[in-house]
Order: structure tokens, then sequence, then C-alpha cells
């Protein structure tokens, strides 16, 4: 027997500004960011079942499959860790696109790490559902947090930064780079000096270091920076393609998007103070407690 749907948001983010700062002895590369989250994103439903089984219900992002989907890894490693012997079904309704640099996969991930949780009755708290996430990826913890945040080593060292109220105007120009070539492109800035976030605050800290390898490698990247530059200062967020135009009102962000081509994928979102799926986790768990 299932029980029954329940709905839960998986917000997008934007990387405010993106360094990389150097190199591990593994390998990984250091950065520092900041994360903004939106108040836009996917949508997950989730209902219970009593026989153990984790099952995606339809499509997931493009080409995913079951197996391999973030949502589906996530739910089978909470049952694991927490030793839980009901299981789940999960329906994702995607519009953060793929590659773009969203935090689309991660926050779904982190989606289901937080729904589950409260739906299983284990309440194992964000500093334990975080560090599952990390096994996940590097942006699943901010997620789990739900919180603006710097963040350092490869994005899971986290401090909670206050940031005004912003609307934006987002675009994806649907191209989509492996993180692995971008992070091996020789032409990447990997030794920027450290900075602080008093140095993010008073706006002496900026760009993110893949802008110039992704508009130099691919034609619909610098074609997107180019329409957008007519309404604003566009950049990059993330390791994907899409890039946003911070504004102070709605009214700003949208009469900008009336500006834009014909044809350009490209749409308004607000940026949130805190994360909706933790209201979402509130309200379950006072419904359950």
């Amino acid at each position: 027997m299932s029980g029954a749907w329940t709905v839960w948001p998986a917000p997008a983010k934007l990387n405010l500004f993106l360094h990389v700062t150097g190199r591990r002895a593994d390998g990984y590369h250091t950065l520092q960011t900041v994360f903004r989250l939106l108040d836009w994103g996917d949508t997950l439903r989730i209902r219970l079942r009593e026989d153990g089984r984790i099952r995606r219900i339809g499509e997931g992002a493009p080409g995913v499959a079951e197996a391999d989907d973030l949502v589906v890894r996530a739910a089978k490693l909470l049952q694991q860790e927490a030793n839980v012997t009901q299981g789940a079904e999960i329906v994702i309704e995607k519009r953060i696109p793929a590659g773009g640099g969203f935090g689309g996969g991660s926050s779904d991930a982190a989606t289901t790490l937080v729904a589950l949780d409260a739906l299983w009755g284990r309440h194992l708290g964000r500093e334990r559902l975080a560090a599952l996430g990390l096994r996940l990826g590097a942006d699943v913890p901010v997620f789990v947090r739900g919180e603006n945040a710097w963040a350092e080593g490869v994005g899971e060292r986290l401090t909670p930064v206050p940031l005004p109220p912003a609307w934006y105007l987002l675009a994806d120009p649907g191209v989509h780079v492996p993180t692995a070539a971008l992070f091996q492109a020789p032409e990447l800035t990997r030794d920027s000096p450290p900075a602080t976030i008093a140095d993010f605050l008073s706006g002496t800290v900026h760009g993110n270091a893949f802008e110039p390898v992704l508009r130099r490698r691919e034609p619909a990247v610098e074609a997107v920076f180019a329409a957008l530059a007519q309404v604003g200062t566009p950049r990059l967020t993330g390791t994907g393609s899409g890039v946003f135009v911070e504004f102070a009102s709605r009214e700003a962000a949208e009469a900008a998007l009336a500006r834009l081509p014909a044809g350009l994928r490209a749409w308004v979102a607000a940026g949130a103070a805190r994360s909706p799926l933790l209201a979402a986790a509130e309200r379950q768990g006072l419904r359950a407690g």
C-alpha cells in the first residue's frame, strides 16, 4: 500500500560569484562562492510505500536513468543510513534546466533527503543530512541547510550570509558542458587570491572563473551575454551555461525580460531569504509531531 502524496519545493540557486583558489592533494579544486537561493525551482511529489522500494515515477532530468537519478540515490542513501524499512515513490516536476548551473539535480536530492527524513520520522537534523548530501554532490548541503551562504572548500563549508531582496532575469542558452572539462581548461584561472565575506559585502569580489572559458568556447553562451548586456550586467552562474542579471524590483526585471529578443529562453525569479523547503519541512514536522 502507498500513502498520500505530499508536495515539496526544490528551489534553484545562483552563484553570485565563483572563484577557484587552488587545488587539493586529492585533485579537487578549492572554491569560494556565494549561493543565492531562489523562490523558484522544481517540485517533488512524494508518497510512502510499505514494501521498502524506492521508485521514480515518470521522467526526471532528460537522459538520466532512474537508477542514476540523484533523487533515487538520495532516498536509498537515507534509507540505508537511517535503517528505514519503508520505501517511497517520487515524481519530479522539472522546471530547472539541466546543465545551466542552477543546481537542479542537487536541489532535488536535498529535497528528497529533507522530505523523507520528515516523512519517515527519522528527524536526523540538518547537520547529518548535509553530511549525507555531500556524499551525493558538493552543492547538495547548501540546499539541505536552506540559507543563502558564503561557501569555501569544494563548496561544502558554508557560512550563512544575509542578502538583500532582489529579483533576477535568468536565461538558459541550452548548452551543457561537462564540469570536468571546464576544470581541465588550460585558460581557467585557478589561483584567485582568497577573499572574505567582508570583501564580498563591500562589492570588491565579483566574477566567475568559468565565464571567460564558456564565452570563448560556446557561441550560444556569448550570444546570451550579448543579449542580456542590453538590459544590465550579465553574470554566469556556477559551472553551467545559465546567465542572470540582478534587479532591485520585480517590475524592473520584467521590463528587462520584455526587451529581450524573441526565442531566447528567459524568465524572472525572486531571490529567497530562506529556502521554501525549510517552511515545508517545518509544516510537515508540526503535522507529524
